[in-house]
């Protein structure tokens, strides 16, 4: 068996192989990532993939346990959790909620996402948890499940105490396309502008949400120790980014100045984004991309497919060097069942890195007859003596 290897350029592509422009992306943030949220691609990154105290953004994890337990019915909007003493002397931001109340899931949710409230996370926690130590349990299972590698939760709310709390950029940005795909009915909730609890109005503290049209989530963060970060996705054109900074500073800056100059710095690179970076369709699914070659097969050949629909996000320049390249083991052992993994599909690009998918059998080929098998091995044994 050898290894059979083409490659080619699509045909919607100009032939090119100049290096593409990098976008320029550049960051005061200690940690930074740009993914795609259709293919999670991650685009650019700085010291993503080193964990760092997230400060609020954790909150984005205990609202993925409410919303896995709203999606399976285990919860309802409409359900009431009850305020204990601890929840109602937690510190930091707070949704002021009453100690002894009773406070709708729904006002809950809008009470952690719009004013980042550390009393509203620990009614959550101490109601799916029991505890906050529970809860924190529960957080790092659900975070394993859900592919997070650098994340370590102590508490629901992102407080420096207990100490411990850790994400990388990287698991933010995967945490945040999981809540885009998984929960959209509950979305929406990132995007609202103002929550008014107790006849305490509150702006939503993600400022991005105003100084970029299409933005629509997530969620910010603050300690002294995390500095200055945000979690934020946006829409332009059908296309949606999530872009996460963390660890900007301002050594003498106010907060105000701070919340102002963070969404400032998200909105100057979402936009830079999304105009350097465009989202390319190349296959549809089952789409037929090459022929491999059967032996001792009801037919010669197989036609080797996708399984999904396939696409690429990259810098408008690198589209002009794209490759897609096909390899299988060749000549391939007949019977072949229908859907059977067989190849390997590769896109490649200057400035982007190298991605497989797998390539399948796009139809059954079964094992010829002993006669045509006779045939087919006469005919291989001809053609080897006539090139010697």
């Amino acid at each position: 068996m050898i290894m059979r290897y083409f490659g080619f350029l699509l045909a919607l592509f100009a032939f090119a192989q100049a290096g593409a422009a990098n976008a320029l992306i550049t960051t005061s943030a200690e940690h930074a990532v740009l993914m795609d949220a259709e293919t999670g691609d991650v685009l650019w990154a700085k010291d993503a993939d080193v964990a760092m105290p997230p400060a609020s953004m954790s909150k984005l994890m205990t609202l993925e346990l409410l919303f896995q337990r709203l999606k399976d019915g285990r919860v309802k909007l409409t359900d009431t959790f009850p305020v204990s003493e601890r929840a109602w002397r937690t510190q930091g931001s707070k949704s002021f909620v009453e100690l002894g109340a009773r406070i709708p899931v729904e006002d809950l949710i809008r009470g952690i996402i719009i004013q980042s409230g550390n009393d509203a996370c620990m009614v959550i926690a101490e109601a799916l948890g029991g505890s906050m130590e529970n809860f924190a349990t529960m957080m790092n299972a659900r975070a394993k499940e859900i592919g997070l590698k650098q994340s370590h939760f102590v508490n629901p709310d992102g407080l420096p105490e207990p100490p411990g709390q850790l994400m990388s950029a990287m698991d933010l940005a995967k945490l945040a396309r999981h809540l885009v795909r998984d929960y959209p009915q509950y979305y929406h909730f990132f995007g609202e502008r103002e929550f008014t609890w107790h006849n305490i109005h509150q702006p939503n503290r993600n400022l991005v949400l105003e100084k970029f049209p299409g933005a629509d989530g997530l969620k910010t963060g603050h300690t002294d120790a995390a500095g200055y970060g945000v979690t934020a996705s946006a829409v332009r054109d059908g296309q949606r980014l999530i872009l996460v900074l963390n660890g900007l500073r301002y050594p003498g800056k106010n907060d105000w100045w701070a919340e102002q100059y963070r969404g400032d710095e998200a909105a100057r690179i979402f936009d830079m984004s999304f105009r350097e970076f465009r989202h390319y369709k190349l296959f549809d699914a089952n789409a037929v991309v090459g022929a491999a070659k059967v032996f001792h097969g009801t037919k010669d050949t197989v036609p080797m497919v996708l399984g999904a629909p396939l696409g690429a996000t990259m810098q408008v320049d690198s589209r002009k060097g794209l490759v897609v390249s096909v390899r299988y083991n060749a000549p391939l052992e007949a019977p072949i069942a229908k859907n059977q993994r067989i190849g390997t599909l590769t896109v490649s690009a200057p400035d982007y890195p190298a991605r497989s998918y797998a390539l399948y059998a796009g139809e059954a080929v079964d094992r010829a007859g002993i006669f045509a098998r006779g045939i087919e091995g006469l005919g291989l044994l001809l053609g080897s003596k006539k090139t010697q």
